[in-house]
């Protein structure tokens, strides 16, 4: 039996493992810990990748394998996260006169299933690029991991900011519902995107990639978990300036 080969097999399960219980906690309200799981997860899910390169161990198994850990980490509890915070979002009119009450709101319980698009969007993505034979050097849409960390961050900025124009805004349905549509865009769309997979240590070949991990780097020890939302920002903006200037060379 060949140990090796399995090496990378074992971290993707260690992101099966990571997404399943960050489910569980997102189901139940538990966002810091969704939280952490999905982060660790993200970093199987890097490992397992950069391990299957090293060791010269890549195969459909794999492949298959790490596509389902990805849809449990980065496709089923953003969509849990974002379900929950449509249930948890705000009215968006409340008025009140001496002879009635007139509600206005769409705080409305089937609301919550918008959070899920995010859910099938991903499925979609990562479909995709199974079949994909063009994103060895980049992404082509924003990686499902992207999104996952960006949609289990904005609970946590909520619960943590002082700012109560912050926490109303994250909470607004209409924000809610613009981040959802706005990212499952972004997953399936033609958009090019930084990969950091590095075939070398070159600065001028990844000029991009080493500005991206550097300002995640200052965002994250200046901001904390307030950088990740940012950080994704960056990431975007970074991908579609390399475009730019790609293509007017």
């Amino acid at each position: 039996m060949n140990i090796k080969k399995h090496i990378p097999n074992i971290a993707t399960l260690g992101n099966f493992f990571c997404g399943t219980m960050a489910a569980v906690f997102a189901a139940e309200g538990s966002f810091k810990l969704t939280a952490i799981l999905v982060i660790l997860g993200v970093i199987f899910d890097f490992f397992d990748g950069f391990l299957a390169r090293i060791l010269n161990v890549s195969g459909e198994l794999g492949k298959q394998l790490d596509s389902l850990a990805d849809m449990v980490t980065s496709g089923v509890v953003p969509g849990v996260v974002m379900f929950s915070m449509f249930n948890n979002s705000t009215p968006i009119f409340n008025m009140e006169n001496t002879d009635s009450m007139v509600w206005i709101s769409l705080n409305i319980k089937w609301i919550q299933l918008f959070g899920l698009l995010l859910t099938l969007s991903a499925a979609y993505r990562l479909a995709k690029f199974n079949i994909d034979t063009k994103q060895t050097s980049s992404f082509i849409g924003l990686p499902t991991p992207a999104m996952s960390l960006f949609v289990v961050s904005l609970p946590l900025i909520a619960d943590t900011t002082n700012e109560n124009a912050i926490k109303e805004m994250i909470y607004n349905p209409l924000f809610l519902l613009s981040i959802t549509l706005f990212l499952s865009y972004l997953m399936n769309s033609n958009l090019k995107l930084l990969s950091l997979k590095f075939k070398n240590y070159s600065v001028k070949e990844h000029l991009f990639e080493y500005l991206l991990i550097l300002t995640s780097i200052v965002l994250i020890l200046t901001l904390g978990i307030l950088a990740i939302p940012l950080i994704i920002s960056v990431y975007i903006v970074l991908s579609i300036v390399q475009n730019l200037v790609q293509k007017n060379l």
